[in-house]
């Protein structure tokens, strides 16, 4: 008998997967980096790379923790008994822990943001101003602290109430809400005077804009889009049925992928071009230029608190995740103690965020080989932790699991014809180990 819950159907198990992976990369990250990498070519090369690494390595995990159906240090443990492969299930327990301490930082951010805009705190400021606000906010160690607890406690209290109860009826409410709320505001982005030149700047890739620079950052972005290399989806899809279709699975969460991140780039660039404003701002894209798009908009609050909503969800979709992952490995599947583990956990990692979440204020003078605390745990987990742990996934499944294994687990719940078997396990053998090594090096500064 698995030592796991379920969940209650695969669209759930879609759902929540895919509010993993929709986070602060589709909404945040993507946008700004596609402000200052070319627009629609980013776009081109982004897409053309996540179906090429994301949807492989993706596919490797699901193998991975369907097959044996616990939580990821147990399988790889399962999977490779009597050998050190177990070290990347606790590689990717560290990484979680590492990145939603510091995730649930700016998790606190967009809170602080929610109740500002629904109180009026946002109504009116210049672009100037809106700059000196995100900066006081985030320098001010009460406020960043206590929404910090706050975001932590709303992940905990889902979380804690297990896979079906918490997990996947949240992401059935919150995940169709992201989309609704999404439409609402590219309306409005794309009927603004102007906004044309926003919709060609994402969707018309110009050959002008390429450089070499442009394809390592769209690698590096598609890398990182899906959750991959720190084995949550390893942990998700061990709650999934046996009768289940992983590879049509897969191509469901890379395309609502795909297309969060296309909604995000039409939401944002549009309006962003409609005002004159700079699309390549950078990380504070969201919190400076955006506030200062919507106030030029008739009943721009309204669509700047619902802009604001979904980005908090999307971003608590993806905390769930994490502490699930952690919560699942320190239970090892004994659900009686899953409310205590997700309560001590998700306190443990509000203290561990404390330090990042004074980095831009208290402990603004304190620095780690020249970065700030939140800085430093950031660099940490995408540009190290992630690939490493992605790396040595796509050996694993390519080269520990037997070929006939992988085949049988793939054809469970699906059709799946020898050639596309064959198709993805070149890929997760030769083409994505080759491919992280790349963005290893690029994020390290070895490659330019």
């Amino acid at each position: 008998m698995k030592d796991s819950q379920q969940w209650s159907s695969k669209i759930s198990f879609i759902l929540a997967a895919a509010g993993s992976a929709i986070g602060l990369g589709a909404i945040w990250k993507f946008p700004y980096v596609a402000g200052t990498s070319g627009g629609g070519i980013f776009f081109l090369i982004f897409l053309f790379f996540t179906l090429l690494i994301g949807l492989p390595l993706l596919l490797a995990e699901f193998v991975i923790g369907r097959s044996v159906q616990k939580n990821a240090i147990q399988s790889f443990k399962e999977l490779a008994p009597r050998s050190n492969w177990h070290l990347v299930g606790r590689l990717g327990f560290v990484t979680n822990l590492i990145l939603l301490s510091f995730y649930s930082v700016v998790g606190g951010w967009i809170l602080i943001y929610v109740i500002s805009g629904v109180t009026g705190s946002l109504n009116g400021l210049t672009e100037f101003e809106y700059g000196a606000y995100f900066e006081e906010t985030i320098a001010n160690p009460f406020l960043v602290i206590l929404a910090q607890l706050l975001f932590m406690l709303i992940t905990i209290v889902v979380v804690a109430k297990g896979v079906q109860a918490g997990i996947e009826k949240a992401s059935k409410w919150m995940m169709p809400a992201l989309f609704i709320l999404f439409i609402v505001i590219i309306f409005r982005s794309v009927t603004l005077p102007g906004s044309l030149e926003g919709i060609l700047f994402i969707l018309k890739p110009s050959l002008s804009s390429l450089t070499s620079e442009t394809i390592l950052f769209a690698l590096g972005q598609s890398f990182f889009a899906l959750s991959v290399g720190a084995t949550v989806m390893v942990t998700y899809s061990s709650y999934l049925s046996k009768k289940e279709n992983l590879i049509q699975s897969a191509f469901s969460v890379v395309l609502l992928n795909i297309l969060v991140t296309l909604l995000a780039g039409l939401a944002i660039f549009p309006a962003v071009f409609a005002f004159g404003l700079e699309p390549g701002a950078g990380p504070v894209l969201l919190f400076n230029v955006l506030p200062t798009v919507f106030s030029k908009m008739p009943f721009g609050v309204v669509f700047l608190v619902g802009f604001l909503v979904l980005f908090l969800f999307a971003t608590l979709t993806s905390s769930f995740s994490m502490l699930e992952l952690i919560v699942a490995s320190i239970s090892k599947g004994d659900q009686k103690k899953r409310r205590k583990i997700a309560w001590g956990a998700g306190l443990l990692i509000f203290l561990l965020g404390v330090p990042s979440a004074l980095s831009y204020g208290v402990l603004a003078e304190v620095s780690i080989f020249g970065r700030s605390v939140f800085d430093f745990a950031d660099y940490l987990v995408s540009n190290i932790l992630l690939p490493i742990g992605a790396f040595f996934i796509s050996l694993f499944v390519s080269f520990k699991i037997p070929r006939n294994a992988l085949y049988e687990e793939l054809r469970k719940g699906s059709n799946v014809t020898v050639t596309l078997f064959k198709i993805w396990f070149l890929l997760i053998r030769y083409v994505v180990p080759i491919v992280i090594v790349i963005v290893f090096l690029h994020s390290l500064g070895f490659i330019k």
